[in-house]
């Protein structure tokens, strides 16, 4: 079984910082792509940044110049460095991660962007 734990959301005015944690734990073996995603009220899950096993990166189109994925494979652990933070970027963000011991996602930590 692999568990996921996020950690770094929290409240922060436009145009402030945050910095997402996720470790991966558990039967997890070896881990290949971890990813960001967010889900706003009313909104579907969306693919915010994703990042392989050899550190090659993909982002969302809103994102893009404004958040940074990396990971530390010693630690089984992925960040999202987000900056210049807007009140449209207000989600639950999960993590996600492929790993050998199969599909993991964590229970979300809340984002809010507000003045």
């Amino acid at each position: 079984q692999v568990q996921l734990v996020e950690s770094g959301g929290g409240l922060v005015q436009p145009g402030g910082s945050l910095r997402l944690s996720c470790e991966a734990s558990g039967s997890i073996y070896r881990v290949f792509a971890m990813g960001w995603y967010r889900q706003a009220p009313g909104k579907e899950r969306e693919l915010v940044a994703h990042i392989s096993s050899g550190g090659s990166t993909g982002y969302a189109d809103s994102v893009k110049g404004r958040f940074t994925i990396s990971r530390d494979n010693a630690k089984n652990t992925v960040y999202l460095q987000m900056n210049s933070l807007q009140p449209e970027d207000t989600a639950v963000y999960y993590c996600n991660a492929a790993t050998a011991g199969g599909l993991g996602w964590g229970q979300g930590t809340q984002v809010t962007v507000s003045s």
